[in-house]
């Protein structure tokens, strides 16, 4: 089965993004329905493509999620994990400093890191699901299909965001709270783009699937701290 292509522009189904005639040239397929190129960032440098993915432009959403065949979304969670849970393991450390010079084997204890990765893990599958979940009320009511494996994928892909918490860490000061709802905020609306280009359907609706998610993800967030666990004070999205 060949593999279907959109339009950035219009979002029409297509065969082909280009044509490759001889000696190497290649020609830019038009779309039929909007008659402009089907994907103009298949001559874009990677650079510009991330600084409009960053600028949450639905031609580049589009591009990545539909047109690629970009499959690091799992790594990229991985790794977006790992600097929420480091983020929650400095402050949790931070927060035990001692005068105490035999103190130190504190900080060679893992489990710690992997407590609170394990949260991470959890608050993330926690808002995945909220999302998910309400779609599936939605399509059910409304009527319409999506995949839901491409969705899941938009999702993770979109959470790309959170790897600036490591900048937000090594430049700590006094406005790190403000970092932190300033990133937590660009990764939701980054969310909240990336399902609205695979639903093809309007801002409202991604909306209010983002809230549903975060709301579940506060609800998860609020039972963990009621849990005999050190971790009440270093979760910094809440």
């Amino acid at each position: 089965m060949a593999k279907r292509f959109r339009c950035v522009e219009c979002n029409k189904d297509a065969h082909e993004l280009h044509r490759d005639y001889s000696n190497g040239i290649l020609k830019i397929t038009i779309c039929g329905s909007c008659q402009k190129p089907v994907d103009k960032y298949i001559e874009y440098d990677p650079v510009i493509i991330l600084i409009d993915a960053i600028l949450c432009k639905t031609q580049a959403f589009r591009h990545i999620l539909f047109n690629t065949t970009l499959n690091i979304h799992w790594k990229l969670c991985v790794f977006c994990l790992l600097c929420e849970a480091y983020l929650r393991w400095s402050q949790l450390q931070g927060s035990e400093q001692s005068n105490d010079p035999a103190d130190i084997i504190r900080y060679t204890k893992e489990w710690d890191f992997y407590g609170m990765f394990g949260v991470a893990a959890l608050e993330l599958g926690a808002f995945s699901v909220g999302v998910l979940s309400f779609l599936w009320l939605v399509q059910w009511l409304l009527g319409f299909d999506f995949e839901l494996s491409l969705l899941l994928k938009a999702l993770l892909l979109s959470s790309y965001g959170k790897v600036l918490l490591i900048p937000a860490v090594i430049w700590e000061h006094d406005y790190s709270p403000l970092c932190f709802s300033l990133i937590k905020l660009f990764v939701l609306t980054s969310n909240s783009q990336a399902i609205r280009v695979i639903l093809n359907c309007s801002r409202r609706l991604s909306l209010m699937a983002v809230c549903v998610g975060l709301l579940l993800e506060t609800c998860v967030a609020q039972a963990l701290q009621t849990l005999p666990w050190s971790i009440q004070d270093i979760l910094p999205f809440q």
